[in-house]
């Protein structure tokens, strides 16, 4: 069966305004009124893309190709220059993008370990994606696997409501295996679609956490051998950089399938899921676009582009 597919451009347009206003006004006011793209003005271009926290290898790239295509085109004006870059991003990033489509119903139940750090926005987006999963008809059940914090498991008892869709929970342990397995068990037994285990906020650094994960992974693979289906990292879109570093230091730890990227409305550093494209293998499924419960968005490379350089004026 095909999985609903959140996405809404409207918000895309409103959510990346920040963004979208900052690189489209710093091109026109760098390129207006000049006949040629010389070298003064290509590195103002390659400024205005990296402060949008695009990075400066990919920066560099998609402005050197816009100026080669712009020297060979008659036309010159502002719009033409930014739908060059557009065109050029999509190009460039096509290979780093997939549409996120699972084949649920070959695996039942269809296991997702959902890893990240504190503070990226892990708990919310298990409520989020488990409404995603019951607006295609599917039933969720969520793991509270989270064992060393109590209140990440009470806020995901509440996200689980507000979804609806049951949480496992084990009072009194401190064995984040011990969950994940009881919650793969249940879910078996009540032949449930979906099933999402939370673990705890791990920093990359410490390395007995990571350690736990792997941990979390064999036992699931024990209970159902192809499990899990996926691993999805959730990091925060303003970290920059370091949203980078985390996804290299988990992937030592467990293959990751999918990138959650958080937290990417009202920042004017939209661009920086570019630089998470291009630097790494791993694709970018979903992407938090506000605090509502319908605000997880299916990540389309293409749209996200478009709305993050198309003046306003301009939008769907």
């Amino acid at each position: 069966m095909s999985i609903f597919k959140n996405i809404k451009f409207d918000k895309l347009m409103s959510g990346l305004s920040k963004t979208r206003d900052k690189i489209v006004n710093k091109i026109t006011e760098t390129v207006t009124g000049k006949a040629v793209l010389d070298d003064l003005t290509i590195e103002e271009l390659e400024e205005v893309l990296i402060t949008s926290d695009m990075g400066a290898d990919l920066s560099f790239r998609v402005i050197e190709e816009t100026r080669k295509r712009v020297k060979s085109s008659s036309d010159r004006s502002n719009s033409k220059l930014i739908e060059t870059v557009k065109e050029v991003l999509k190009e460039t990033l096509r290979s780093s993008s997939k549409e996120y489509d699972p084949d649920i119903s070959s695996h039942k139940p269809y296991v997702i370990l959902i890893v990240g750090v504190n503070g990226a926005g892990k708990t919310t987006t298990i409520g989020k994606l488990a409404h995603n999963f019951r607006q295609s008809g599917l039933s969720v059940l969520i793991g509270a696997a989270d064992t060393f914090r109590a209140a990440a498991n009470d806020q995901l008892e509440v996200w689980a409501k507000r979804a609806g869709v049951d949480i496992i929970q084990i009072k009194g342990t401190g064995d984040p295996s011990a969950v994940a397995y009881e919650t793969v068990d249940a879910a078996i037994k009540r032949n449930v679609d979906v099933v999402m285990i939370d673990t705890a906020g791990r920093l990359h650094t410490k390395t007995n956490l990571m350690d736990e994960l792997k941990k979390i992974r064999t036992v699931v693979k024990k209970k159902l051998d192809y499990a899990p289906n996926e691993v999805f990292l959730v990091v925060d879109g303003n970290t920059g950089q370091n949203a980078i570093v985390q996804a290299e230091e988990f992937s030592k730890a467990t293959e990751l399938t999918g990138l959650i990227i958080t937290k990417l409305d009202g920042t004017a550093k939209g661009g920086v899921i570019f630089q998470i494209c291009s630097k790494l293998k791993i694709p970018v499924t979903y992407i938090g676009m506000g605090e509502g419960i319908e605000d997880l968005q299916n990540f389309d490379l293409n749209l996200y582009i478009d709305a993050m350089l198309t003046p306003a004026n301009q939008g769907n």
